[in-house]
């Protein structure tokens, strides 16, 4: 057997043996240059992806913000249905708040702030093209399916911009892994979003009846800085279970030919949904999927259509 023949089947022998030992429902590994497909499990399954769902909901913010200059030290005022709309609101936002849109990212992306995402998606969404008369969070999110159709997200359905799927809900949002791959390497091109989710914490900033009040959050993320890991996103609902996406990169690869010098970006993504320990199985996976891309790369990077996003 040849070294390229060896070093595929090696690959695909180290594939198979990650998969059955990964208890998450689903999850895939690719990289983020190319979009190849290092190793998957069930990777097309619709599952809900719960606060997944903010990398969407920050890409069209971000989007929005760059198409029309947008200033992102610009006030939002928290309205009461933003904190209504039901969900998670670890930095204890009132109505009445005033924060940048800045440090709304901040606490959507970091803490995972349901009332967060909410105020930037009624705020973003009341200034985007609105031909269906829309409520603004609900335009919005009109955006986010649109922008995941673009993307070739062609099994996900996103109906908020926080994710929460509440009991009382009667459709669900839901995608897949191979999905939120597809979502994570957009975001990754984003101008500042790559840099928000290496932050292990941030001092955000809100105003209340007039007073300044700073505030301390913590990236929700254990992992970060761990074997290169520098993002991306939890998630956790009682219907989605615990869910994780992983970005982690290494020094680029370079290599001479004659006078021409190619540099190759070395960057890896990780998608688990359901897993009953996401930050093992993820902290697992990432170092699998460096093994995983080691082989493929000495097989010559063969990206073909079938097993690429």
């Amino acid at each position: 057997m040849d070294f390229l023949k060896k070093s595929a089947f090696l690959l695909l022998l180290a594939s198979v043996a990650i998969c059955s030992a990964t208890a998450a429902e689903s999850f895939i590994i690719v990289d983020a240059q190319t979009g190849f497909i290092l190793g998957s499990k069930q990777r097309d399954e619709k599952l809900p992806v719960a606060s997944l769902t903010k990398i969407a909901t920050a890409v069209v913010v971000l989007d929005w913000a760059k198409l029309k200059n947008a200033d992102l030290s610009s006030t939002v005022e928290i309205s009461q249905a933003a904190i209504n709309a039901g969900g998670a609101n670890p930095v204890g936002l009132q109505a009445g708040d005033t924060m940048s849109i800045r440090d709304l990212l901040y606490c959507a992306l970091l803490a995972s702030d349901n009332v967060a995402a909410t105020s930037l998606a009624e705020y973003v969404g009341s200034r985007l093209p609105n031909s269906s008369g829309l409520d603004s969070a609900g335009n919005f999110v009109s955006h986010m399916n649109a922008l995941a159709r673009s993307l070739g997200m062609t099994k996900t359905l996103f109906l908020s911009p926080s994710g929460f799927d509440g009991a009382e809900a009667k459709t669900y949002p839901y995608s897949t892994a191979e999905d939120m791959a597809r979502l994570t390497r957009y975001a990754y091109d984003v101008p500042g979003f790559p840099f928000y989710v290496a932050q292990a914490s941030r001092q955000v900033h809100l105003v209340r009846s007039g007073a300044e009040m700073p505030f301390e959050i913590q990236n929700t993320n254990e992992l970060l800085g761990r074997d290169g890991i520098d993002g991306v996103k939890t998630g956790r609902t009682r219907r989605a279970g615990d869910c994780l996406i992983l970005s982690a990169d290494r020094s680029p690869e370079s290599r001479r030919e004659g006078a021409t010098v190619f540099v190759t970006p070395r960057r890896i993504i990780v998608v688990i949904l359901r897993s009953p320990d996401r930050f093992g199985e993820g902290l697992s996976l990432i170092g699998q999927g460096w093994g995983l891309y080691d082989a493929w790369a000495a097989n010559g990077r063969k990206t073909p259509k079938s097993q690429s996003l």
